[in-house]
């Protein structure tokens, strides 16, 4: 789950980090008084966008002024932001967070992330700061400094004064330095992140050390230990077929294809969509329906997955060890009687009951297309969108 700059922040700011002084708004009359309420002579319009790279798109604008503060407000509230993060169709804006401007005398770059080779947290951090980390891997790869942590000790201050030597920091400026990757590690490490990154991290011209921007991402299965973080998902910035399938406690990220997948164990679902590819297709989609889905569940995912209208066809491949394939016979009739659909679906049903399973399709009377493996199964979808698609047929999902 990601949250917004403001909100990573706050959580930074409690964990030690020094952050600037800002305030949220919601309208560009708020946005005018947060800056009279901030002071000084100079604030930043920051748009809240789960993206990157929000400063080549415009969503980050210096103001001199509170009236122009409100101006810049205005112009971003309703717009779509569209950066290389987000994909063409962008990310609406709905709240602005308006900082008080600070004299830069450098800029860092500092991520904390998951290294699944070592299994351990790597730090990767670089005197380039200000720019995407791909960029600066590519272009300065020689300024990126990475340390790792040992879980049964944690993040050392000899760790961070190395690192803060290796990034030319001054010797008055390490101090800072090794407070904030400590207060960092600690907000990754208690509230179960899977990221965070400041870009930047400045030096100040009196020597401070503050997170200019803040990016976190959590992870989904301990959010039941969060309930605080849980509360700051905001589904306007996601994918409204990713927050549906959530909400239904499914696992689901949406693709720019025309197949539908309904699979169920990811691996398989990888390999799933791999083979729709093999085979000249598309995927719609990831869905893993889980390992005991119900009926009841199995038609839920069916219904999901029409709702998308990019879907032209339907692959569902059950291998069922824990699951029966009799279950997912039943939700694919049950979806299929309560929404009857215009398009092609093929079923390839293995493992527990799977006689039982073929038994239920068959009888069922519905035009369902039966597959005994994956790669006919993949063939099989693929052979029925081209053949509708020749047809001159408008495929359509029915939601």
């Amino acid at each position: 789950m990601d949250i917004h700059e403001y909100q990573a922040k706050e959580i930074l700011a409690d964990f030690g980090v020094d952050v600037p002084q800002g305030a949220l708004a919601y309208s560009p009359e708020q946005a005018a008084y947060r800056a009279r309420e901030l002071g000084g002579d100079i604030w930043v319009v920051k748009a809240q966008v789960h993206a990157g790279g929000r400063g080549k798109a415009g969503g980050v604008k210096i103001c001199r002024s509170d009236s122009e503060c409100y101006d810049t407000a205005e112009a971003m509230f309703g717009q779509k932001i569209v950066t290389h993060q987000t994909g063409p169709e962008g990310k609406g804006i709905y709240r602005v967070y308006i900082e008080q401007g600070v004299d830069i005398a450098s800029e860092l770059y500092i991520g904390f992330v998951l290294d699944r080779s070592s299994q351990r947290v790597m730090i990767v951090a670089s005197a380039e700061g200000g720019m995407e980390i791909e960029e600066i891997s590519a272009n300065r790869p020689d300024s990126i400094v990475r340390a790792t942590v040992e879980p049964a000790v944690g993040l050392q201050d000899f760790q961070c004064r190395e690192m803060a030597f290796q990034l030319g920091l001054a010797p008055a400026e390490v101090q800072n330095f090794v407070r904030t990757l400590q207060g960092c590690y600690a907000a990754f490490r208690e509230r179960d992140a899977t990221m965070v990154e400041i870009n930047p991290l400045v030096v100040t011209g009196d020597g401070r050390i503050l997170a200019l921007d803040a990016k976190m991402t959590f992870d989904d299965n301990a959010l039941f230990r969060h309930p605080q973080i849980a509360e700051l998902r905001d589904k306007s910035q996601e994918d409204p077929r990713e927050s549906r399938a959530a909400d239904r406690g499914l696992s689901y990220v949406g693709l720019d294809g025309n197949i539908g997948c309904i699979v169920n164990g990811a691996g398989l679902a990888m390999a799933t969509m791999d083979t729709i590819k093999l085979a000249g297709g598309e995927p719609a989609n990831f869905l893993d329906i889980g390992g005991g889905a119900s009926p009841e569940r199995v038609a839920k995912a069916f219904r999901l997955v029409m709702s998308d209208a990019n879907v032209q066809a339907v692959l569902v491949n059950i291998f069922a060890g824990i699951n029966r394939c009799d279950w997912v016979a039943e939700g694919v009739v049950q979806a299929l009687r309560d929404n009857p659909v215009d398009v092609p679906v093929i079923v390839r049903l293995a493992g527990t009951n799977v006689e039982e399973g073929q038994k239920i399709l068959a009888a069922s009377g519905l035009p369902i297309i039966r597959a005994a493996t994956l790669n006919e199964a993949a063939e099989r979808v693929v052979g029925a969108w081209r053949n509708d698609l020749s047809q001159g047929v408008t495929v359509r999902a029915v939601s």
